[in-house]
């Protein structure tokens, strides 16, 4: 045996050829979209983009989408795909880099469990959503306090006297704080309370769907994303198509892309709209090295790039204006300016969005659509996370000298 042929039998007891593709080239385009296309579309985008100059933000936004997240998207894919390797092993390229798969896994790993916790909250909310009347329509109930105010009252009031918003709680922020959370008996961390048991029960059912979405590796995965990457679209078209056709939702759009160019000389408005594609699109994260190392060697990575990348940041354009067309409804019902009612982060899906759902007709059908939807878009996301864990078991009981 020449050298040459001792090197290639070595390379293949290395590398098993048993590793697996996806069944069709869309299973990999839709993994990606779903990865890619989650709840930071819907909660943070719309709130990071009226925060920083509003309809301004999108010259940083695309320059840095340009310039940073397309090049490190088509990296990261072709890295993943010239490899067929998790992001534990392909750092074989550069031994000096192994500690980068380490970071990522680590990175995922830490996500996954916060991210469930998150679709446990939907879950939660969704099942509240089934009832003739949302639970946090009206203020007296028991978890309600004497700050409460609900806007049937404020709307009947604004013609008589003006009320103190800022010194009322809305029912939808107390049924969050003080029912789904309960925190009004903890001091801090330190004192964590009592456990919730119906929390507790959605947590379970949220690790239950994830187990069988993944059940089959890659196969199984790939055809819920046929699913889960394609309705949320629907939805989102609905709840647009729906904000629109609200009294009051000019408002809401016209604050949410009303240009304020004068923040465009702040460097934090530069910063978030990086931070915005990073943590929209998800390199560094592993996720798409591990997709696209599923990919045949000729799979046209370019292509996937432009449609993957692109779809996304019109993802978040959409959801801004299905977002705060119902934010400027709001605003005129309450009678507050639009700023008063948006949120960030999960206060604008647990407590803004939920209590502007009480002010439509057939509330709990538009409500069941909206977490659903968020349903789907972090199942999605958390997919694609124990995706890349199992490929780094797989890694580790296959592949020798990592």
């Amino acid at each position: 045996m020449t050298p040459s042929d001792r090197d290639d039998a070595e390379l293949e007891m290395e590398y098993p050829v048993d590793r697996g593709n996806w069944s069709g080239k869309l299973d990999f385009l839709l993994s990606c979209i779903g990865y890619c296309v989650g709840l930071g579309n819907v909660w943070r985008f719309p709130y990071r983009a009226y925060t920083n100059g509003g309809g301004a933000f999108l010259i940083p936004y695309f320059i840095m989408l340009a310039i940073c997240g397309i090049p490190l998207f088509f990296m990261e894919l072709s890295l993943g795909q010239f490899s067929s390797l998790g992001p534990l092993a392909v750092w074989k390229i550069s031994p000096l880099f192994k500690g980068v798969g380490m970071g990522m896994l680590l990175i995922v790993a830490l996500v996954a469990i916060y991210y469930n916790m998150i679709i446990a909250y939907v879950l939660f909310y969704l099942f509240a959503s089934l009832t003739s009347s949302l639970p946090w329509e009206h203020c007296g109930n028991w978890w309600n306090t004497e700050l409460c105010l609900d806007h049937h009252v404020i709307q009947s009031s604004n013609s008589v006297m003006p009320i103190n918003i800022s010194s009322t709680v809305s029912p939808s922020e107390e049924y969050w704080s003080r029912y789904v959370l309960h925190i009004q008996g903890s001091s801090g961390i330190g004192d964590p309370g009592q456990i919730r048991w119906k929390l507790c029960l959605c947590l379970l059912l949220a690790w239950a769907i994830v187990y069988l979405c993944i059940l089959k590796g890659v196969k199984s995965s790939g055809k819920v994303v046929y699913f889960t990457a394609t309705f949320p679209y629907l939805i989102l078209i609905m709840l647009f198509i729906r904000g629109l056709t609200l009294d009051g939702a000019w408002i809401g759009v016209k604050f949410y892309l009303t240009p304020q160019f004068d923040h465009l000389l702040s460097s934090k408005v530069w910063i978030e709209a990086a931070l915005q594609i990073f943590y929209s699109l998800g390199v560094g994260f592993g996720g798409l090295l591990t997709f696209a190392s599923y990919n045949t060697f000729h799979q046209n990575i370019y292509r996937d790039t432009l449609i993957v990348t692109l779809g996304n940041a019109f993802t978040s354009i959409l959801a801004g204006f299905a977002i705060f067309s119902v934010l400027g409804y709001m605003s005129k019902e309450l009678g507050v300016p639009v700023d008063q009612v948006a949120k960030a982060g999960p206060g604008l899906a647990f407590v803004v969005y939920p209590q502007a759902m009480t002010m439509l007709p057939l509330s709990p059908f538009w409500s069941f659509l909206f977490f659903f939807m968020l349903l789907t878009l972090g199942l999605d996301s958390q997919v694609s996370f124990f995706c890349i864990v199992l490929v780094t078991f797989y890694t580790v009981l296959h592949y020798k000298n990592l």
